[in-house]
């Protein structure tokens, strides 16, 4: 779905999965230092939205989701997943229930998946699930902005800022009094910074939650049976993930980044060692210089030297060994 807001000066859209939306307007480190300082705003309006109605919706969602939802507070934002039946994400959940409605965006083009998924699991309870992306809009307003919003959407608070879910028709008066607008770029460089794993970034067939640091967040351990449940409770009891999240300091005189899939070797090795992990998401932060997130195999010293590609990198650990 293509955004209005393309239409904006310097607009220059985004490609692949964010197709729909501005990767940047012109200036990728002023539009990352706005969002730092708290100011403008991001346009996340090719995100999927599902919402749920009924009033069986939270202690459904409670079932079926690895966070404890049965309870949630009206305004309180959590995130949730969907695991399949061996603890493999399959789905990422951003969440806020508005007293009516739970509203949760997600990945662009999952929400059809989730929703056939959800809809096969309603049984006897009292809920709706419908897909509201053609008419909401996600817009996301950085930590300290003081932009209003208007009276009656759902908005998720959380410490990164607010997820606004606006009226698709109201997305140009919105953005026309909470500008500057910052691109997807400059909000995936703070998310890199911040640590937060992406579905489909840092994730893959087999990536379970306690490899990118989701148990707490995303995942409560003392809630109820889910898909997945086993797996996860037998890895954080009795095991450890077979990989972990690590946050990579590039070298800063490569003029390009290692893409996305890049493969990782312990630099001591040289070209022709063993792939011990892969780049997640690389950026170029207007502080940190050139980073990334990656995955590593569990038993990769903290302290290695690694290779992304041919560009040197520095961990630093996310997820503990």
């Amino acid at each position: 779905m293509k955004s209005p807001l393309l239409s904006l000066p310097g607009a220059v859209p985004a490609e692949g999965v964010d197709e729909g939306v501005a990767a940047h307007y012109g200036d990728l480190f002023r539009e990352q230092r706005a969002l730092a300082d708290g100011t403008g705003f991001v346009d996340l309006s090719h995100r999927g939205v599902v919402a749920v109605t009924g009033d069986d919706r939270l202690s459904w969602l409670h079932l079926l989701l690895t966070q404890h939802v049965s309870d949630l507070p009206v305004g309180e934002a959590t995130e949730a997943l969907v695991l399949s039946a061996n603890g493999h994400i399959e789905h990422a959940l951003y969440l806020v229930d508005d007293g009516t409605t739970v509203w949760a965006h997600v990945e662009p083009g999952t929400q059809e998946e989730l929703i056939a998924y959800l809809e096969s699991m309603k049984f006897f309870y009292r809920v709706e699930v419908a897909d509201r992306t053609a008419d909401t809009a996600v817009v996301h307003l950085p930590a300290g902005s003081i932009t209003g919003v208007p009276e009656g959407v759902a908005v998720r608070e959380t410490p990164y800022g607010r997820d606004v879910f606006l009226p698709r028709e109201e997305l140009e008066a919105f953005a026309a009094g909470a500008g500057p607008a910052a691109g997807l770029l400059a909000h995936e460089a703070l998310r890199v910074e911040q640590h937060r794993p992406r579905l489909g970034f840092e994730t893959d067939h087999r990536t379970i939650p306690h490899e990118l640091g989701w148990i707490g967040t995303a995942v409560h351990l003392q809630k109820g049976c889910y898909r997945g449940q086993e797996t996860v409770a037998r890895v954080h009891n009795l095991g450890k993930p077979p990989r972990r999240l690590v946050f990579l300091h590039l070298d800063g005189s490569e003029v390009h980044l290692p893409p996305n899939g890049a493969e990782i070797r312990l630099a001591d090795d040289g070209p022709d060692g063993r792939k011990i992990g892969f780049v997640t998401t690389s950026v170029r932060h207007h502080e940190l210089g050139p980073v990334a997130l990656a995955l590593v195999k569990r038993n990769v010293p903290v302290d290695a030297r690694l290779m992304a590609e041919d560009t040197a990198a520095a961990q630093e650990t996310v997820v503990e060994p």
